[in-house]
């Protein structure tokens, strides 16, 4: 049998077979088996899947997630500007330091909104 290059550039058929499963822990598991023999770019991605009443199942990659570039950074805050025009102000502790959490949070909010006036102005 020959093998078959095939570019991911362009839309490929296959032919196999799909084993639809339930794994221990309770998540769906889909395997494909390939009956061809061919050679493609293999590659990994976040996806959606569907898996149609009648056993089609349709498979799209989600688009790669956007990582804001923060503007302005404390030890456990950030402010960055948003895609979509708007700002964010984050502020991570872990929860053992609950007792530290308002002192922080108004310092280092105040001192993130002293750097944005000294840019403002």
């Amino acid at each position: 049998m020959e093998t078959i290059k095939r570019d991911c550039q362009s839309q490929v058929t296959l032919e196999g077979m799909i084993t639809y499963g339930l794994s221990e822990n309770g998540l769906h598991t889909a395997d494909f088996q390939c009956c061809e023999d061919v050679v493609m770019k293999a590659f990994s991605g976040l996806c959606k899947v569907q898996v149609m009443r009648d056993g089609n199942v349709y498979i799209t990659e989600s688009p790669k997630r956007i990582r804001n570039k923060p503007l302005f950074r404390d030890d456990n805050s950030s402010l960055s500007l948003g895609q979509n025009g708007q700002y964010y102000f984050v502020f991570t502790m872990p929860q053992e330091q609950l007792c530290e959490l308002p002192q922080k949070l108004v310092r280092q909010a105040s001192a993130i909104a002293e750097k944005v006036l000294r840019e403002v102005m």
